[in-house]
């Protein structure tokens, strides 16, 4: 984890960087795959709507792309940057969004993150990521659909929107994972249980890492009264604030789930070391008397009672067996077992 999100990232660099262009309006859509940054500059001055996808972070192409466009080196600095706190800025009227992309690997049955930037200028769209937004693709290609029917700000929306349901597919999976250890625990409590716990604890706050500041930057959004941000989309960035409440509160009762969780196993894990002690201390209880009576017989005197008589010794066996028995009796009466 990068502790200062002013220091030089470590990101390894990718061979190449794949650009993908959306260009459209309410009639037309058109698609373009290029593998040079230089080959962006073009689409400026075009009169539709753009949605420019990068694929592949490198730092010359990311601060040339971003002179191109005229966004400030702070916004490039946070796009190449690692670990940073999902926010919202608007500097030199554009607006950028970084936020945390979740994933569930079925793998390895766990999360993972990608770091997202999103910027919203006059007439474009900017994102910086590796995944492709296929469902987003799809609706580009039909000529009724609202994002060819609006502006870039609803393009904007729709990439948002599409990250903050993604957080309840991941949820969703990871809900399954903690059903399934909470059944584990119960029928069997053991030392792989209490790992299973915080590995689930750690992707947990992981998630919450993630999720609770993009309401933040929704809110932020809906105050900023930025004329990117048309009056008739404005109703669906509150949509979107409304689902990322909804999602910071599951996270957080799937926190709660998971402190419950541990208390559970511990409290597993004592009640089967105290019926382990109850079984020891009713042996012990119930070989003291044959202890006692073994202890007296086995003493050197010379005068002992019933020491040569020929029935002693089934006499001494039969005492050390019925008094625990009477023990036995009296114990279940008590309902100490």
């Amino acid at each position: 984890m990068q502790v200062n999100p002013t220091a030089a990232p470590t990101r390894t660099e990718p061979e190449e960087i794949i650009i993908t262009v959306f260009e459209y309006d309410k009639e037309k859509m058109t698609y373009h795959k290029l593998k040079k940054v230089e080959e962006v500059y073009t689409f400026l001055q075009s009169p539709f709507k753009k949605w420019i996808n990068i694929d592949g972070l490198r730092k010359d192409a990311v601060e040339n792309i971003c002179n191109h466009f005229g966004i400030h080196p702070l916004i490039a600095e946070d796009i190449l940057s690692i670990g940073q706190r999902p926010k919202m800025d608007e500097i030199d009227g554009l607006m950028y969004c970084l936020l945390n992309m979740l994933s569930f690997n079925e793998k390895i049955s766990g999360v993972e993150t990608e770091q997202v930037s999103i910027i919203l200028g006059n007439n474009f769209v900017i994102s910086f990521q590796e995944d492709p937004f296929n469902p987003l693709r799809e609706k580009l290609k039909i000529a009724g659909s609202k994002v060819r029917q609006n502006n870039s700000d609803f393009l904007f929306y729709s990439l948002l929107d599409y990250i903050v349901d993604y957080y309840f597919i991941v949820m969703e999976k990871m809900g399954e994972k903690i059903e399934l250890l909470e059944e584990d625990i119960i029928k069997n409590s053991n030392n792989k249980s209490l790992v299973k716990i915080n590995m689930i604890r750690k992707e947990m706050i992981l998630l919450k890492r993630s999720i609770a500041p993009v309401r933040e930057l929704i809110s932020g959004i809906l105050r900023s009264e930025s004329e990117l941000i048309e009056e008739k989309t404005e109703k669906y960035f509150k949509d979107v604030y409304d689902h990322i409440i909804q999602a910071n509160d599951l996270s957080e009762n799937y926190r709660d789930m998971m402190m419950n969780m541990q208390d559970l196993y511990l409290s597993n894990v004592n009640l089967r070391m105290n019926e382990v002690m109850k079984v020891m201390a009713v042996v012990t209880c119930l070989l003291a008397p044959a202890t006692v009576i073994g202890g007296i017989f086995g003493m050197n005197f010379d005068t002992i009672p019933l020491l040569h008589n020929k029935w002693g010794f089934f006499l001494s066996v039969g005492l050390m067996l019925f008094v625990p028995i009477l023990m036995v009796r009296s114990f279940r009466k008590r309902g100490w077992f």
